[in-house]
């Protein structure tokens, strides 16, 4: 379960087994029925499934009771959740603008990630932690946040790529120059060339000590009953003390041989003193002897030895063997590179590393957090990480708390303080210790988050308090302007209308809470109306896809024997999360599928491949989904269909799904042309444009194909296209179009060639990709023939295009959005804001900006502007308007 976002892992609320509430046999023959049911349930996750036993065990399967409106309620979310998130992404980016200290950048842009937490868009998340890397100066901050970017991207999960492999591509993310003290604005988004500066420095190094050793010695030091040669300046400009012995008024200075005994140095690490103080070399020696030399630097005031030691030790810490051998040593001696470079070793080897008792023993304990603060290494930022990674693998577990608590007690900022207490308050809070998890989420509360109230109500509930819970929620009602998550949570403690009431306002203020659904759902189930619950579940995964929510849909589709929309349901969910478990961690959702394959048609690949095409042009995204994981369970390991998965789930904003079908297709790809194109991507999705670019070429010298040009062009029309890159991106896809490949493929690119053809101002033949696109039923086609009419201002026809586009799309919400943007004026205010509320979307803070410009409301504007360049600080349109509106201003 380690690829699961924490969002993923708090949703803990899945359909489990209940008592029946029609059985009149009495408590006693119930209670043993649903215990011999319950057995029944255990034993399918731990036998492989056969012919012979399905229809039996299927049988048992479609008994079971579904939750109840009384059992089900929602999760405390375990991010930072500000009251107005559009004010509170305005009021961050000002904040940035006029920010001048790198440290206090670098906190900001912490700080915006930990609010992007909440959105679950990892493209978002990955460019906050990536402009933090760039604004990093000390290599504490620089190896935590590469190392955050690398377990972002789980590169864990790649076959052949070892923790501490460069990657060869960018700075921000090589190990060597994490290492590197100081922040260089003009080199953060450079090639990494470390190899070649360790080969050249290697050189330089050889010549040099050539040179020397030909120098006269001058005095004896006699360690262990050798004699060791040395230069007496050399050896005394080493440190102050060691000038005055032997240049100053000391008796050694007027010897020539000297006794060195005791002095914490073996003869071996004499001479290797006396190398270094010739060559400043430490690369030909043992590291146990260079850790003598480090240990004797600190003794002696040797710092630009201790600095070589400090250094060269780091360098070579490669395994977690080594990292937990050589932090102690370096913890002793006060050698920070050295420290971090082991911290460096476990960071980038996450989340394996915390499956190493000996690794969590170090990284959870206070002793060792206050063994790295003294040398400054005990940071926020450090335990901020590792407590998020621990919770992504288990919110209940010793781990998880203890680094919460590392990660409080590190915390400065209010907002860091409000944090961690809440995080540790949803810890406790799962771990069922309901008044610790009241005092961290009071705690919370008192450093300004107010969500954390939410918190308090809730174990105040637990403990058998649900009126002061109402009262603390009602209060809160009243003194905040109201968002959805209020009126959720006090839906928990009121009943009747009242309850229906708030939930009804909880999705009106906020359509993406999933609770308020499920609940209306389980209403009309216990009303004995499964097909209205079902299309108040149709509801919500027409816009956004839940895994509980299918889950439940799919068991609703069980009750009715509705098998095939069941087992659609099921396979879908099974492509966002691999690992699910029904049936409240009872039934792996494979065996599931298993279970439904003997209540439904087979069908065959080519079938398979049909349906994939007609699900695709009815825009049916939980079809689509279905068929392909039909189609891999037919063909395990197919890179094509791993990698056409990927491209659905990134539409669909499954970004941590998408990248784990991403990787697949990359480790099981059959041909090195192919596995360019799937390293290209994940690239590009992880922000490395060029070198997604540069994958694509590789590719393309091997073999043309449609991929490797599509994948070029849609890379570079991923910025400000001038007339010259415009043209030269439509040859590329041109180029791609005469290349084999299926419908859905060229589909998706003549839309794209239209989509540039109408940013140059040619309408025609925008009109002709889209028509040519839309004849091969691709259907999203009618958006782009929308933005044609705009531009020719026919705003009746554009808002009818799209229109069409709702009729004929199964997953339609977001064409509502932008249908809005050729309504009139004030209407499109109205509609933008109930889709900001949704999810703030660039464009859409953008588009609601340029219509408060418009009507004259520069304050709103500013502000939209503002959230919206904190989702992108380079989009040239909002930063065109955001400069128009501040010159206004003045």
């Amino acid at each position: 379960m380690r690829g699961l976002k924490i969002s993923e892992r708090f949703k803990s609320i899945q359909v489990h087994a209940l008592s029946s509430s029609s059985d009149t046999n009495g408590g006693s023959k119930t209670k043993h029925h649903n215990l011999n049911r319950h057995k029944t349930i255990l034993s399918w996750s731990k036998s492989k499934f056969n012919n012979n036993n399905k229809k039996s065990e299927f049988a048992n399967l479609v008994s079971l009771q579904l939750p109840s409106t009384d059992t089900i309620e929602p999760s405390i979310e375990p991010y930072l959740k500000p009251i107005n998130l559009v004010e509170s992404l305005a009021e961050l980016y000002q904040r940035i603008e006029f920010c001048t200290s790198q440290s206090e950048k670098v906190s900001l842009y912490v700080e915006l990630f930990s609010v992007f937490c909440g959105l679950g868009d990892q493209k978002l998340l990955r460019r906050c932690l990536r402009t933090a890397r760039q604004n990093a100066e000390d290599v504490m901050s620089k190896v935590v946040l590469s190392a955050w970017l690398r377990f972002e991207r789980r590169d864990d999960e790649l076959v052949g790529v070892s923790s501490m492999d460069c990657g060869g591509y960018n700075v921000l993310e090589c190990p060597k120059k994490n290492l590197e003290n100081g922040f260089s604005p003009f080199s953060i988004n450079d090639n990494c060339n470390c190899n070649e500066e360790r080969n050249n420095h290697e050189t330089c190094n050889n010549d040099e000590s050539l040179c020397l050793f030909d120098e006269e010695s001058d005095v004896l030091f006699c360690v262990e009953n050798e004699e060791i040669k040395c230069v007496r300046w050399r050896i005394a400009s080493l440190s102050e003390p060691f000038d005055a012995m032997l240049c100053g008024e000391f008796v050694e200075s007027k010897m020539l041989k000297i006794d060195f005994s005791g002095n914490g140095l073996c003869s071996e690490g004499m001479k290797a003193l006396e190398f270094y103080s010739r060559t400043k070399r430490l690369d030909l020696f043992c590291p146990n002897t260079v850790l003598e030399l480090l240990s004797f630097a600190n003794r002696f005031c040797c710092e630009e030895m201790k600095t070589s030691c400090d250094s060269h030790l780091a360098s070579i810490v490669e395994s977690v063997e080594d990292a937990l051998i050589l932090i102690e040593y370096g913890l002793e001696e006060n050698a920070t590179l050295l420290v971090v470079s082991c911290l460096q070793v476990f960071l980038r080897l996450l989340p394996n590393s915390l499956h190493n008792s000996k690794v969590i023993n170090f990284l959870c304990s206070f002793e060792s957090k206050e063994k790295l603060a003294n040398l400054g290494c005990a940071t926020f930022l450090l335990y901020y990480f590792l407590s998020q990674v621990s919770m992504e693998q288990s919110m209940v577990s010793k781990t998880t708390m203890m680094l919460l608590e590392r990660m409080k007690e590190c915390a400065d900022e209010r907002w860091q303080k409000g944090l961690a207490l809440h995080q540790l308050g949803c810890v406790f809070l799962e771990r069922r210790e309901y008044k610790e998890a009241q005092r961290c989420f009071d705690e919370a509360v008192e450093f300004g988050h107010v969500y954390s109230i939410a918190g308090v109500a809730r174990t105040k509930h637990k403990q058998g308090q649900p009126y002061s819970a109402y009262k603390l929620i009602s209060s809160l009602i009243f003194e905040y302007k109201p968002v959805g998550w209020m009126y959720q949570e006090r839906a928990l403690y009121n009943m009747g209308r009242e309850k229906g009431f708030d939930l009804d306002l909880a999705t009106q203020l906020d359509p993406s809470l999933s609770f308020p659904y499920k609940y209306r759902a389980l209403e009309k189930v216990e009303e004995k109306q499964i097909r209205e619950g079902i299309m108040e579940l149709d509801k919500f995964l027409g816009f956004k896809l839940s895994p509980d929510c299918l889950e439940l849909r799919a068991w609703l589709y069980i009750a009715l024997e509705d098998y095939d929309s069941a087992m659609r349901d099921i396979r879908a969910l099974l492509t966002i999360e691999a690992n699910y478990i029904t049936l409240h961690g009872r039934i792996k959702g494979e065996y599931l599928v298993q279970i439904l394959k003997s209540r439904i048609q087979k069908t065959n690949q080519a079938d398979c491949w049909m349906q994939l095409y007609q699900q695709w042009s009815s825009v049916d995204d939980v079809g689509s989904l279905a068929i392909i994981h039909q189609m891999l369970e037919n063909e395990p390991g197919k890179s094509l269909l791993e990698f056409r998965l990927s491209l659905l789930l990134l539409r669909l904003n499954c970004q941590k799904a998408a990248m784990r079908s991403l990787r697949l297709a990359r480790n099981h790809s059959s041909s090195m042309q192919e596995r360019l194109i799937y390293e290209g991507w994940i690239l590009y999705d992880t922000g490395y444009r060029n070198e997604a670019v540069t994958r694509a070429d590789r590719s393309i010298a091997i073999q043309k194909s449609f991929e490797a040009f599509f994948l070029k062009a849609y890379v570079l029309a991923d910025t400000n296209l001038d007339p010259e890159s415009s043209s030269y991106v439509i040859q590329l896809l041109k180029e791609a179009l005469k290349c084999p490949s299926d419908g859905l493929r060229k589909g998706q690119a003549l839309n794209n060639m239209g989509s540039i053809y109408v940013d140059c101002g040619k309408i025609e033949l925008a009109m002709e990709c889209y028509n040519n696109a839309l004849a091969i039923r691709h259907t999203r086609a009618h958006q782009g023939l929308a933005r044609v009419y705009h531009q020719k201002n026919q705003r009746k026809a554009a808002y009818d295009e799209m229109t069409m586009l709702i009729e004929k799309a199964e997953s339609n919400a977001s064409a509502y959005e932008k249908r809005s943007e050729y309504c009139d004026q004030t209407e499109a205010v109205e509609e933008l804001t109930k889709a900001i509320k949704f999810k703030p979307d660039l464009q859409m803070l953008h588009l609601r900006a340029a219509f408060y410009e418009s009507m004259g409301d520069l304050s709103s504007s500013r502000i939209d502007c503002k959230a919206a360049l904190c989702l992108d600080p380079n989009h040239t349109a909002t930063l065109d308007l955001y400069q128009r509106i501040q010159k206004l201003n003045f």
